[in-house]
């Protein structure tokens, strides 16, 4: 259990929360959630004791798990003993255990301490720890040829899985957990829901994965209002719960209101008249019903809706006996399939397995946007009549600030894409992806990785391309602006192609899956539902 007491934070004159007072239960499993900006990372860091609360206190439990941002703190461990390090009281007990065995003699006080070490070892299950270590490091697919190097010599998303193995291991008492699916896959994500359905300690969890929210959590801690508030239930529960709520209060100080002005009218007709008691009587009413007035929430929804400048013709695009080789590693193995007007292809399957060097290669023969490092082994494609492709790339930071044109605002880069809109078309579509007044004259090279993202979907709404081409949209995006991509796709009359492990926008928005495998690429005509069933 974590309890929470009279709980202030604020940095200047922005108040992120004040006065919290809650308790987290132990055998709950609670989603933190809050638009970016909310104050969830800092909450989550003084519950860890990473960061002190500017007023009240935090009773935490002996042994915690802790997802650790910091990807290079255990360069010099090796992967297996990085994972073991998560508790804490095991890792030291090892440690000093190893030194006393170095010594070249040993005395009657070392053979006791040795005692006791070997005691705190057992208790701690110090004898099956590396068996256990690599069962969660398998389960994050970071294969057993990985756990005896260093961590220096990982990629930094396997250094985070690593990470999340370490914040699991040990059975901790509570698990808080900052974004775990980040850099996970489908399968490792589905993976981690399984094993946090079977933790029967305290969860925090922050995560702008909505299905991931809705399929562990039991309740939803909501920074809002400035303040937190526990809902029973998932994301969409807390949602649903939260909108209820705030409709009755604002209908209730509707109905208030409208009885205050009739109240104020009769005050004013008669209040030098003969009915002063009357008047007086009202005026003791209108100070009862008195409205309050309500919290502003501090969420802020996107708007995103692609259209199209006109529509591609029938066969979008064929491509035949794609080849891709990176040493000898053949990554596509003679790939082919044809793209009709109106498709939603999803590219699912393990991180590392081809799906960005499919859309390269897909892109290596349209005009501005193939990769100049990139070769194309074999293979050919052929883009349809009036194909007009936006990309949006996983490394969308790169295409946004290229180190030739530093100094541009938001605004007169997403001007330049079409010199011909008017200032104002510019201005409603920066405000529709939450750039509002003098943010679009914020410098490019300034933008958070949220913002270029937005700025990445402002450019697509602007161009209106009849083909979308998103890898991995959802990176930097909060939940809000996830479901409004989520639905923008749906409703989108143009064909997408969409590399994502975000459970939700496959399940629907795809109409077809590219599933990549050891064995092979499998073309699937139909949803995600349809081939879980014929996987299953």
């Amino acid at each position: 259990m974590i309890s929470v007491n009279d709980v202030t934070m604020r940095y200047g004159s922005k108040v992120l929360f004040e006065e919290v007072t809650t308790t987290f239960t132990s055998g709950r499993r609670y989603g933190l959630t809050g638009p970016n900006g909310a104050g969830k990372s800092t909450f989550m860091k003084i519950l860890t004791g990473e960061l002190d609360a500017q007023k009240g206190a935090v009773v935490r439990p002996r042994k915690m798990g802790v997802l650790r941002q910091d990807q290079f703190a255990f360069d010099a461990y090796r992967v297996i003993d990085t994972v073991i390090i998560g508790n804490k009281a095991l890792w030291a007990a090892l440690e000093e255990r190893d030194k006393l065995y170095e010594k070249p003699e040993m005395t009657d006080a070392d053979g006791m301490r040795l005692g006791e070490l070997e005691g705190v070892i057992g208790d701690e299950d110090g004898y099956t720890a590396e068996s256990d270590a690599a069962v969660l490091l398998q389960g994050l697919d970071i294969p057993d040829e990985l756990h005896e190097r260093k961590m220096g010599e990982l990629q930094g998303g396997q250094k985070v899985r690593v990470l999340l193995a370490q914040a699991l291991f040990g059975k901790p008492e509570a698990l808080m957990l900052d974004e775990p699916t980040n850099y996970l896959d489908l399968d490792s994500i589905h993976w981690l829901q399984d094993f946090l359905l079977g933790y029967d300690g305290t969860l925090i969890a922050i995560s702008h994965d909505r299905h991931f929210l809705n399929s562990v959590t039991t309740h939803t801690a909501d920074i809002d209002y400035q303040t937190i508030i526990t809902y029973t239930g998932g994301y969409d529960d807390m949602v649903m719960a939260k909108t209820q709520i705030r409709s009755r209060l604002e209908a209730e100080n509707a109905q208030r209101e409208k009885k205050i002005a009739q109240l104020n009218e009769f005050i004013a007709r008669f209040s030098a008249g003969t009915r002063s008691s009357q008047v007086t009587s009202r005026r003791k009413e209108v100070e009862r019903l008195q409205t309050n007035e309500l919290a502003r929430s501090n969420i802020q929804r996107p708007y995103i809706r692609f259209d199209q400048v006109r529509p591609s013709g029938k066969h979008v695009l064929e491509f035949r006996h794609l080849t891709k080789i990176y040493g000898e590693h053949k990554v596509i193995d003679g790939f082919a399939a044809n793209v009709l007007r109106g498709e939603k292809i999803c590219l699912m399957g393990r991180n590392g397995a081809g799906k960005t060097t499919l859309l390269k290669c897909l892109l290596q023969n349209y005009p501005g946007l193939s990769d100049p490092d990139f070769v194309l082994d074999s293979g050919s494609v052929f883009w349809g009549h009036e194909a007009q492709v936006g990309y949006f790339p996983q490394d969308v930071g790169s295409t946004i600030d290229p180190a030739n044109e530093q100094g541009l605002t938001v605004a007169e880069w997403l001007h330049r894409w079409n010199p011909a809109a008017h200032v104002e078309d510019i201005r409603g579509i920066l405000g529709q992806m939450l750039f509002s007044g003098e943010e679009g004259a914020k410098p490019t090279q300034a933008l958070s990785g949220g913002e270029q993202a937005r700025l990445a979907f402002c450019k697509l709404i602007l161009t209106k391309p009849n083909i979308l081409i998103l890898d991995e949209p959802t990176n930097h995006l909060d939940l809000e602006a996830i479901n409004a991509l989520n639905i923008a796709l749906q409703r989108y009359e143009g064909t997408v192609l969409l590399v994502t492990h975000d459970h939700d926008l496959i399940d629907e928005v795809a109409t077809r899956l590219w599933h990549f495998a050891p064995e092979g690429i499998e073309d699937f005509q139909g949803p995600y539902e349809e081939w879980k069933g014929k996987h299953a």
